[in-house]
């Protein structure tokens, strides 16, 4: 079987990551808290701005590329489902099986609050959600 992965909705979905970031993490939302309780350096963050907004559009250009690709798998499984429906159901999938059991384990360990870990997981399953819509809806 091969699988097919849409690039254009691969790239829009790693925008979409970006944009839902951006709001998640502004002040008027989790930003001010985020950064409370994340111990972030304001002026060093503000100094490294581009390379980390860079690295993290790297990041979700390969997140987005995977779920694409798992999404499509889905798909071709559960027959009945849109592709849109496969792609969100996915997203929410990988973020309950793979993002929250790291992330709550991290929390564990690194002695972070509760509410710093909820900021995050948050933030992470709004983001697989919304990038599989955009996989979905893009499509094939």
């Amino acid at each position: 079987m091969d699988v097919e992965v849409n690039m254009l909705g691969v790239f829009l979905a790693a925008v979409s990551s970006m944009i839902v970031g951006s709001i998640w993490y502004s002040k008027g939302v989790f930003g001010t808290a985020w950064s409370k309780l994340a111990g972030i350096d304001e002026k060093k963050a503000r100094q490294e701005m581009g390379m980390s907004l860079t690295g993290m559009f790297v990041l979700a250009l390969v997140m987005a590329y995977v779920l694409a690709h798992v999404a499509y798998l889905s798909n071709a499984f559960f027959v009945d489902k849109t592709y849109t429906e496969s792609a969100v159901t996915t997203g929410f999938w990988v973020w309950l099986g793979f993002v929250l059991p790291v992330a709550a384990s991290n929390s564990l360990f690194d002695q972070k609050r509760k509410k710093l870990s909820a900021i995050l997981a948050g933030n992470w399953v709004v983001t697989l959600i919304v990038m599989g819509w955009v996989i979905g809806t893009v499509g094939l």
